[in-house]
């Protein structure tokens, strides 16, 4: 959105790993469809979805026609239909957006703006909260400086190389929001650093998503989606992604399926709906995002 605590991370061999050395022109014939789930779809904004993987829950951001008042809802798919959305028993006061599970289920970051309940943008911080052996979230907690800093955080993504990576509007950046990287060493102190020149430039960038397999970074920035791989340690400079994915540069949100095959992320249409979810099958392929009843394509 405009926008390291230890977990055992479920790394698989993925058949988007075989595709690493691919070049990023390769990702521009993929086809992007509209994904309209009857009961989450509306006339108001809906981005960043998460599926738990312990479960048939879909939490997601929805916000007024003017990308305001960011809010985290929740769905439970009951068979036939998603049932009515609704705040998850964490919620709390503000702003409160981008939700993401760890592969295993046991925790989601978020950002919000509860500290102080306000509804400033610059007031977001990482959250985490935990689930616990009943399956219940427990109360969340706030990440610690200098992971949050006294500039916003957006949209915070942890990669299968043991980082957490969230965009920033922090100073010692490449320009403006930067993406920077975050992770805790074996003594409990966080060690925080900007995510690199692949990633960063003296414009926006808000939004970075490793792969499942983390050979591939899809990065939000002013003027769109943009791909960049995996070279070592670093990240190589980025390639804008084709004008199937990049429509006008409203896309934001984005979400792999398990597998790296498919990729969902939300657009402002400018139409009706304000802003609606779409779809991204690499091969066409893939059966994802998941469905619920015959309601949900």
């Amino acid at each position: 959105m405009n926008r390291m605590y230890t977990v055992v991370l479920v790394v698989l061999a993925l058949p988007f790993a075989t595709r690493a050395q691919e070049r990023p022109e390769s990702y521009r014939s993929a086809a992007v469809e509209p994904w309209r789930p009857a009961g989450v779809s509306s006339e108001l904004f809906e981005s960043h979805a998460a599926f738990d993987p312990r479960g048939s829950d879909m939490y997601f951001v929805r916000s007024d026609k003017s990308f305001a008042g960011w809010r985290i809802l929740t769905t439970h798919c009951e068979g036939a239909h998603w049932s009515t959305p609704k705040p998850p028993s964490f919620a709390g006061k503000g702003l409160e957006a981008d939700p993401w599970f760890t592969p295993d289920g046991a925790h989601l970051y978020y950002i919000s703006t509860r500290a102080n309940g306000g509804m400033r943008s610059k007031d977001l911080d990482i959250w985490r909260v935990d689930r616990g052996i009943d399956g219940r979230w427990r109360k969340p907690l706030r990440l610690p400086a200098p992971v949050n800093s006294d500039e916003a955080e957006w949209f915070p993504r942890l990669g299968p190389d043991g980082w957490l990576y969230f965009g920033s509007n922090r100073p010692g950046g490449a320009g403006k929001n930067d993406i920077w990287r975050a992770r805790e060493d074996a003594g409990g102190k966080w060690i925080v650093e900007n995510a690199g020149p692949g990633l960063n430039t003296a414009r926006n960038e808000y939004e970075a998503l490793p792969s499942p397999d983390g050979s591939t970074m899809v990065l939000a920035a002013d003027g769109g989606y943009f791909l960049s791989q995996r070279t070592n340690d670093a990240w190589s400079p980025r390639v804008r992604l084709g004008a199937e994915i990049n429509v006008n540069g409203s896309e934001i949100g984005a979400l792999f399926s398990p597998s790296g095959e498919s990729m969902l992320f939300s657009r402002d249409t400018g139409e009706a709906r304000s802003g609606e979810f779409f779809v991204w099958h690499r091969d066409g392929e893939e059966d994802w995002p998941p469905r619920c009843g015959t309601t949900s394509s």
